[in-house]
């Protein structure tokens, strides 16, 4: 008989208490916070810019791996099984035959997605892993205020059947470019994905009121909630408490307190 000691091993995923939704989870990690306040201060350029992405999105993808990817109960022989017949590991591991996409949408999740896709290529059967790609911009008015997102093309690899489909994308703002390539992998893309799951560094009370509404069937994981528009009584109080008041967005859809445009900054291309 074995030690059945990892036959069952839990995750409690440490969070901030809200009012959004049970798919929203608002990471609480006070290292990764720190991390996220390092690359949004205004004198973090780049090399470190970028290095502080891939740090943040490496475990981001980790909790979401701990939280919500299925295991499977292993027996592997270690190297010592040449020694003594008990050179025996039994535990849960991640079930490694599982199918995952990563969806980069360009320009600011083409690195938080590549650095998906890496980890998961060491986490699951590689041959199970794709990475999807989306041009996405968004659209604006004559006063610079964006009016929506469109798609201006697309590399998708396959069906999404039964699929883990990420997608990495840093600022949840409005949520615009979001719930559109979310509805193209619901309507266009064959197959039902078994779980859709965001990855973004910081949300607005905006972007989960739309993509709960619009996705309510989608989980939400972030690092940060930014409402630094919110009158005064909003703060101080629990997140999503007062959400027909909480505001994140300024009138040009960019997020405050925020870190500026990360399609941006990540990339020295203003434009």
């Amino acid at each position: 008989m074995r030690d059945t000691l990892y036959a069952n091993v839990p995750f409690k995923l440490n969070e901030l208490a809200h009012h959004y939704g049970p798919n929203v989870h608002l990471v609480g990690n006070p290292f990764l916070l720190s991390q996220l306040a390092t690359l949004c201060a205004k004198g973090t350029l780049q090399p470190q810019i970028n290095r502080l992405v891939e740090q943040l999105y490496a475990d981001l993808v980790k909790t979401v791996i701990n939280a919500e990817f299925p295991r499977k109960m292993v027996t592997l022989p270690t190297r010592m099984i040449d020694s003594t017949p008990l050179g025996i590991y039994q535990g849960e591991v991640v079930d490694p035959q599982l199918r995952v996409v990563t969806v980069n949408i360009a320009r600011a999740g083409t690195l938080p997605s590549q650095v998906t896709y890496d980890l998961l290529n060491f986490t699951v059967d590689p041959s199970l892993v794709r990475q999807d790609h989306i041009i996405m911009s968004r659209m604006i008015d004559a006063a610079q205020a964006v009016v929506g997102s469109e798609i201006g093309g697309a590399k998708i690899g396959g069906d999404v059947d039964d699929a883990f489909v990420l997608f990495p994308d840093p600022m949840g703002a409005t949520g615009g470019s979001l719930s559109t390539a979310i509805t193209l992998y619901k309507t266009k893309v064959p197959g039902r994905a078994r779980r859709i799951i965001t990855l973004n560094l910081i949300v607005t009370p905006e972007y989960l009121r739309r993509m709960t509404t619009e996705h309510p069937d989608v989980i939400i994981y972030a690092l940060r909630l930014d409402r630094g528009l919110s009158p005064p009584e909003v703060f101080g109080t629990a997140p999503g408490l007062l959400w027909e008041k909480e505001r994140g967005l300024d009138d040009r859809q960019y997020i405050v307190p925020g870190g500026g445009g990360f399609g941006e900054i990540m990339n020295n291309a203003y434009v």
